[in-house]
């Protein structure tokens, strides 16, 4: 519930500059960073459950403290440490995916995951914009920390642990942490794809009232249906690509064309019904590319490394929402919104054409072999 209206509360209710907006977004992403890293990390070691539980217990508690900082620095060193906290649950959570999931299953259990998630963000949004109107900001954190302490208590409660028993070949085996070359161009792709839909996140919000005049309601109501189409679609068309065995990799560049054609629908300013079909280019943006996007990257990781490489995967997105936060604040102070959507287009078609090069890399790889 929070992270949709962040921007918007930092921005109207403590009438920060875009600037200071831009670097207490930048200490978000640093935390997430660190805690993406951490998590992947900490899950090899100890377990993705113990990370699991933590995380989200935690950060549930450290939720509760935010109604009472208001300041600039108070704030990015608070968000700097939920984050911390908070984003260690990614990578445990995906590799908790190869505990629970067969190989062949990985990515519909991947996607089933992301449709819990939004089936949640297809209600938060618009709970959370109800919750400023009649309460204020400070008991959107005091809800959001509510329901992570319920849910990981729910999950405790009914989930246990799966223990993977490793044979012995598997314990002598120690796979090299390098990465190739081909992984790094694929994240860099994640990165990419993560600084355009961040943007969904952090500069749309406040174009929403800043150009159009819209209220938290009909903002929660916008980013509500990203979540609800997802419900809806996601899962039925993950099952189309996969019964018809379509490349990952090419169905993540053509998740960037969507996005990139999600912000360049907004360059028609003058039309608020803009928001609803950018929202929709970006939804479907999402849909090709993060499930099967996460699912390449957890098939490329070797036996061992399966935390290593989802937090490799998540701090990609880490640093993208770093970049993403300041880079559009900055653009939209000094050259306005239109620019930034333009820059924003721009950053798709390079990681189109970068999924392209890898796709066809690896289709030759393919047939060769």
């Amino acid at each position: 519930m929070v992270l949709p209206f962040l921007s918007k509360y930092l921005r109207e209710d403590l009438t920060f500059s875009y600037d200071e907006v831009g670097w207490v977004m930048v200490a978000f992403g640093f935390g997430s960073l660190a805690g993406s890293y951490l998590g992947g990390i900490l899950s090899d070691k100890i377990g993705y459950y113990r990370v699991m539980v933590f995380s989200l217990f935690t950060s549930g508690l450290l939720f509760f403290i935010f109604p009472m900082i208001k300041s600039f620095w108070e704030l990015c060193i608070g968000f700097f440490v939920l984050l911390l906290i908070a984003d260690m649950f990614r990578p445990a959570m995906f590799v908790s995916i190869g505990a629970y999931a067969k190989p062949e299953n990985r990515t519909r259990a991947l996607t089933l995951v992301r449709l819990a998630v939004n089936l949640g963000f297809a209600v938060g949004p618009a709970i959370g914009g109800l919750i400023i109107i009649n309460w204020g900001y400070d008991s959107l954190f005091w809800v959001d920390g509510l329901t992570c302490i319920v849910a990981i208590s729910i999950f405790v409660y009914l989930v246990k642990e799966k223990i993977v028993a490793k044979s012995a070949e598997d314990l002598a085996f120690k796979p090299s942490k390098k990465l190739s070359l081909d992984f790094v161009l694929f994240l860099v792709v994640i990165f990419l794809s993560g600084v355009t839909f961040f943007q969904f996140f952090t500069t749309m919000p406040l174009y929403h009232k800043e150009h159009f005049g819209l209220l938290e309601w009909h903002t929660g109501l916008i980013l509500g249906a990203n979540g609800f189409l997802i419900f809806l679609l996601e899962m039925p068309i993950v099952s189309y690509f996969e019964k018809h065995l379509v490349n990952k990799l090419k169905i993540v560049a053509w998740g960037m064309i969507c996005m990139g054609l999600g912000f360049l629908v907004l360059l028609a300013d003058f039309w608020i019904g803009v928001l609803l079909i950018s929202t929709i280019f970006l939804t479907f943006g999402e849909m090709f590319a993060f499930p099967f996007s996460n699912s390449h990257a957890l098939n490329q990781a070797p036996k061992g490394l399966e935390g290593y490489y989802m937090a490799m995967y998540s701090l990609s997105f880490s640093a993208a929402h770093i970049v993403s936060s300041k880079l559009g604040m900055t653009i939209i102070d000094h050259w306005g919104y239109q620019i930034n959507w333009l820059v924003m287009v721009v950053l798709s078609f390079i990681a189109v054409v970068i999924g392209l090069v890898l796709y066809k890399k690896h289709k030759f790889a393919v047939i060769k072999s």
